[in-house]
C-alpha cells in the first residue's frame, strides 16, 4: 500500500480541484466565426464606451485583438483559456486562444476579457512570427490600467501593444498576461 503524507495529500487535491474547476467553467469555443466575431465586437464596442482611451488607441491602431470571454479557475495551480478575434479595419482577420498556467497561490475563478492594440505592423507582424505569440517576449505589452488612462498623451504613446482588460467578473486574486500563450486557430 502506497503511504501519501498530508502535504502531498493536500497538494494532489488542489491539482484534482483545479483541474475539475477548469474543465467545469471553461466555456466551450463559439460555435462559429461569426458568432466570436460578433461577441468580440459588442466586448470592443463595451470597452470603447466605458474607456476614451481605448478608443483613441483603436483608432491609432493597425488591428485590435479582442478575447470577449477568458476563464481563469485555479487551486494552487491555475490555467485560463478564451478565443478572440484579430480585428483589422473593423472586420475578422484572423481567429487566435490564449491560454496559460501558473503555480503558487492561486485560489478562486474569474472571468474576463481584454484586447491588444497593435501600433505598428512590425508588431502585428511579431503575432504570426512564431507559432505562439507569448506575452512577455518580445514586442513590448504595456497593460494599460486607470493610471496609463489618465496619463497617456499622444506624446507618451509609443510604437507598442497595449491591452486593456475587461468585464472582469470573479474573485481572484488578479489578472495578469505575462506567460499567456496566443496562438492562430482555424475557424
Amino acid at each position: 500500500m502506497l503511504k501519501v503524507n498530508h502535504e502531498t495529500l493536500r497538494w494532489l487535491v488542489a491539482i484534482a480541484a483545479a483541474t475539475a474547476a477548469l474543465l467545469l467553467t471553461t466555456p466551450a469555443p463559439a460555435a462559429t466565426a461569426a458568432e466570436l466575431t460578433r461577441d468580440a465586437q459588442a466586448a470592443l464596442n463595451r470597452l470603447y464606451a466605458s474607456n476614451p482611451k481605448a478608443k483613441e488607441l483603436g483608432g491609432k491602431s493597425v488591428a485590435v485583438l479582442v478575447f470577449p470571454g477568458i476563464v481563469k479557475a485555479g487551486l494552487g495551480v491555475s490555467g485560463q483559456y478564451g478565443e478572440g478575434v484579430l480585428l483589422r479595419g473593423g472586420k475578422a482577420a484572423g481567429y487566435y486562444n490564449t491560454a496559460g498556467a501558473a503555480v503558487g497561490f492561486q485560489y478562486g475563478a474569474q472571468s474576463y476579457g481584454y484586447a491588444m492594440f497593435f501600433l505598428s505592423e512590425k508588431t502585428l507582424a511579431y503575432l504570426d512570427k512564431t507559432q505562439g505569440f507569448e506575452v512577455g517576449v518580445g514586442p513590448s505589452v504595456v497593460l494599460a490600467d486607470d493610471a496609463f488612462a489618465k496619463s497617456a498623451t499622444t506624446s507618451t504613446v509609443q510604437d507598442n501593444i497595449y491591452a486593456f482588460v475587461f468585464d472582469n467578473k470573479g474573485a481572484m486574486a488578479s489578472v495578469g498576461l505575462q506567460g499567456t500563450k496566443i496562438t492562430r486557430i482555424k475557424k
